[in-house]
């Protein structure tokens, strides 16, 4: 089965919407090697229709300028490129399609198909729902140190968590924390009763 990993830039307070009034000032060879180490990987690329808008108004023009992300640019022309919109979309940029029908009928066919990794950047209405279905193998959380105070969030408010496992951590030079997530089976309920076993008993 193919796996889905998501990757986004997020703030220290959670902050995943508009990086690009922000994200830039932290930005080097570190997270640039560790964005093309998952989205650069991934033969098919899951995209919500404003990402998908400003990717595509931004990186098409980068692949035909021929310049120093050029290569990166060619990389997403190439991949299959898979909307989720409730409208009716029309594409001018190569290889790129609409989901149809149910989402996580749709998703679920897309990972039993034959191919490499399916990637997501930014997208956080689709990475909500891959993560409610159970679909998603891998979170990709680009923790940049700022504090930006307004905007939307990646988890907002419900009434059912969602465990994470750690799989790696890495901190960059700037300060950002590079750290991969795995969905997690529920904590097993406790108490402080239960907790206190765990504190440092007195000499």
């Amino acid at each position: 089965m193919r796996k889905i990993t998501a990757g986004l830039f997020i703030s220290l307070d959670g902050v995943v919407e508009a990086p690009d009034q922000w994200h830039f000032p932290y930005f080097s060879d570190e997270m640039g090697a560790a964005v093309d180490a998952t989205l650069g990987a991934a033969d098919t690329v899951l995209f919500g229709r404003k990402t998908y808008d400003s990717f595509a108004g931004a990186w098409p023009e980068r692949e035909a300028a021929g310049e120093e992300d050029a290569g990166f640019a060619k990389k997403l022309g190439d991949a299959r490129k898979i909307v989720v919109s409730t409208q009716k979309l029309d594409f001018t940029w190569r290889n790129s399609e609409q989901l149809q029908g149910d989402f996580v009928e749709a998703v679920t066919a897309l990972k039993n198909e034959p191919g490499g990794n399916i990637g997501l950047s930014g997208s956080v209405s689709v990475v909500r729902q891959l993560l409610a279905a159970g679909l998603l193998d891998e979170l990709q959380l680009l923790v940049h140190p700022i504090a930006v105070r307004k905007g939307m969030r990646l988890f907002d408010e419900g009434d059912t968590a969602v465990p994470l496992r750690l799989l790696s951590s890495e901190t960059f030079r700037t300060g950002v924390l590079n750290l991969i997530y795995a969905p997690a089976e529920p904590a097993a309920d406790a108490t402080y009763e239960d907790a206190k076993t765990h504190l440092p008993q007195p000499q």
